[in-house]
């Protein structure tokens, strides 16, 4: 049986530490997984800074965001539980991981730090080639999007079932991985895999989101058409957790999971 100390998950009320280093420890690691892996995805192919070009980078670009994941969890999953995402942090609520009361300054923290990344991103591009800062910015700043901001053309209907269905299985694998009781010290290893292949499998519909800080982030950059289209990858991400959390809780924690147990 795996212990809860060996697991990166919230620490116990008795045990967590205060909340201003743990808002510190959301706003570093949403930092970290917006500035690599949108970076990679803006400074390693025109894929995204060039419109209607056709890249074939969606690997690198998932391995990036997996692995940004991956190395936050380790990092500051000990401190805050590593969200560093709105609907990780919804869907923990919903399933009894955390308080309600903590969703709101984690939300904040985690928005403050993605827009801080975007923003390093968007200066260094002003030192970049000639015109690659406008071009990024014209192709949707790697921002998400459906129609002709959707890399293979899909529909708004595509983009939303595509962010509800991965974001709720991306929860269902963390809530799984995290458990107090039946959780494992290879939980980063296998939230970071889980998003990897969430985002390959998301990246030619919408982009991939999964994440409304990664969505808000690069929206502000990205132009008016892509804030047009935010509104579907706050609500829709944050749907998918929150199904994911209450699911979690009434599967399998409660009364007929706790006999099984037993």
């Amino acid at each position: 049986m795996t212990s809860p100390v060996d697991t990166p998950s919230i620490p116990s009320a008795s045990s967590a530490p205060a909340m201003p280093p743990r808002l510190v420890a959301e706003g570093l690691g949403t930092f970290l997984l917006v500035a690599t892996a949108m970076g990679t995805a803006l400074f390693a192919s025109a894929h995204f800074t060039d419109a209607g070009a056709q890249g074939a980078v969606y690997l690198a670009v998932a391995l990036a965001v997996g692995l940004s994941v991956l190395v936050g969890v380790y990092a500051f999953g000990p401190i805050s539980g590593g969200h560093f995402n709105p609907a990780v942090t919804l869907g923990a609520a919903a399933a009894g991981r955390i308080p309600w009361r903590d969703a709101g300054p984690y939300i904040v923290a985690q928005c403050a730090g993605g827009i801080v990344a975007s923003t390093v991103l968007t200066l260094i591009g002003t030192f970049g080639p000639e015109g690659w800062l406008p071009r990024a910015q014209d192709a949707g700043f790697a921002s998400n999007g459906w129609g002709a901001l959707s890399p293979g053309g899909f529909g708004v209907w595509a983009a939303i079932i595509a962010e509800v269905v991965f974001t709720a299985l991306f929860l269902f694998v963390i809530l799984g991985v995290t458990h107090p009781v039946r959780g494992t010290p290879f939980a980063g290893v296998a939230i970071g895999l889980t998003l990897t292949l969430g985002v390959l499998a998301t990246l030619p519909v919408d982009n991939a989101s999964l994440n409304p800080a990664r969505s808000l982030s690069t929206a502000i950059y990205g132009g008016v058409a892509p804030l047009t289209q935010l509104w579907v990858f706050l609500v829709f991400p944050i749907l998918g957790a929150l199904i994911a959390g209450f699911t979690y809780r009434a599967l399998f924690d409660g009364r007929g999971a706790v006999a099984a147990q037993d």
